[in-house]
């Protein structure tokens, strides 16, 4: 069997035509994986965390997630992305 060596061409009107189809990609769920860091303080003897050393964490990536103050010390609990 011969195959054709070009192909039709398509109207003008066809090829500007809109189609009645919408084509999506698929959604693909990739979980996020995190690292995370612990700072103990104890307020009696040493500083507490400073804006200073929060701008140094958070430009590492890190995000100060929660926050703890138990009996003679404040615990800090720091998350940030895998990549």
């Amino acid at each position: 069997m011969a195959y054709p060596s070009r192909l039709p061409e398509i109207p003008e009107p066809l090829r500007q035509a809109t189609s009645p189809f919408r084509v999506e990609p698929p959604l693909v769920f990739v979980p996020l994986k995190w690292e995370y860091k612990y700072l103990v303080r104890n307020p009696v003897d040493e500083p507490p965390i400073g804006e200073e050393e929060l701008n140094a964490l958070g430009a590492e990536g890190w995000e100060l997630a929660a926050v703890f103050a138990g009996p003679g010390s404040v615990h800090f609990y720091f998350k940030r992305l895998i990549r």
